[in-house]
């Protein structure tokens, strides 16, 4: 059996307070799906949402230490190795029940800019949130630049209808947020796809391999992010999972909405392998073309060698060799050798 998170007694409990705690977006207390005014402490917040029946408490944090979280933890009574798994930023995209909280893990993504396709671009940058839904609080722990909750909030408060349902309608407001940000990261990644294909077959300034595999993978990483949250996704909409049944339609769409990224991602990687194919196939034919002209020249040359080979030998009776007009005509006999599988190369298409 899991034992609750005990923090231990060399240090203290950190109980965060929006005023001197860095590792905090936000701490607000929803009542009826409505923000009270004021800045109250998590502690302070959370005793008044135990207080009120419709009321939940959402605490945001931005890579928060273990020392700043082990006041968290112990307040809620969340056991240790949850505490562990959500202060890891490489967590898998899972949904898990724990005692009474609820644990929710999606990974974030964003597109990064960049002037061109190199060997070396950074295409994608994904990091991770976990949701730690309870009764009446919801806890946020985000890691990496990409997907800020800032926004989410903002709009969230916006649709009290949505807010009302309580420390669910969170959970279900960054899952659709993330979503989003899927669907433009794989919109912005399509043109890249679509770039690396319109030069794949040119013979000067075509892409190159490496930024090909660079760009597969950027595209795997971004895989990683999308295709394990859809059976966490899926689990939503199940009787186990216990939320308001008004937010499992809101899931349920959402999830139709990350179906079509998994497709969009699939087709882009299927469409990368058949460029990687094509091009490695345009190399090859290059690198034979050029063993042809390599080959042509060094036929032409051997005539040469050859000749040249013969009259070196020391002999005194090789035709010619006493003759007046011996060594034009042998210039002659090369030059026109020369000239003449020159010709037959080019017709052939060797040179």
């Amino acid at each position: 059996m899991l034992r609750p998170f005990q923090p231990p007694e060399h240090l203290p409990q950190l109980l965060p307070s929006p005023d001197r705690d860095g590792a905090i977006v936000d701490c607000a207390l929803y009542v009826r799906g409505v923000r009270q005014p004021g800045r109250a402490t998590f502690t302070e917040a959370v005793e008044a949402a135990r207080r009120r029946r419709n009321g939940f408490v959402w605490l945001g944090l931005f890579e928060p230490s273990w020392a700043q979280f082990a006041g968290v933890a112990d307040l809620l009574g969340i056991d240790e190795l949850t505490v562990e798994q959500t202060l890891a930023a490489d967590r898998r995209p899972s949904l898990e029940q724990r005692g009474e909280v609820t644990v929710l893990t999606v990974r974030t993504a964003r597109y990064v800019d960049h002037a061109e396709l190199t060997a070396t671009s950074e295409v994608v940058d994904t990091g991770a949130v976990t949701l730690l839904i309870g009764r009446h609080f919801v806890v946020s722990v985000r890691h990496g630049a990409a997907g800020a909750l800032a926004d989410v909030r903002e709009q969230l408060q916006g649709r009290p209808t949505v807010l009302v349902h309580g420390p669910w309608a969170v959970g279900y407001a960054v899952i659709e947020r993330m979503v989003e940000l899927y669907h433009d990261v794989a919109t912005r990644v399509e043109r890249d796809v679509e770039q690396l294909e319109e030069t794949a077959f040119l013979r000067v300034g075509g892409c190159d391999v490496q930024q090909i595999y660079q760009l597969k993978r950027e595209l795997v990483e971004f895989k990683r992010a999308v295709l394990p949250l859809q059976p966490p996704l899926k689990r939503t909409t199940e009787a186990a999972v216990e939320m308001p049944s008004a937010l499992k339609q809101y899931f349920q769409d959402v999830n139709g909405r990350l179906n079509q990224v998994v497709e969009r991602v699939g087709s882009y990687n299927e469409l990368l392998d058949s460029i990687l194919q094509a091009r490695l196939a345009q190399v090859g034919l290059d690198q034979n073309n050029d063993m042809r002209k390599i080959a042509a020249w060094a036929a032409i040359a051997a005539m040469q060698t050859a000749i040249a080979g013969i009259y070196g030998m020391n002999f005194g009776n090789i035709p010619g060799l006493h003759w007046q007009w011996g060594f034009a005509v042998v210039l002659l006999v090369m030059l026109t050798g020369a000239l003449v599988l020159h010709r037959l190369f080019r017709r052939s298409g060797w040179l």
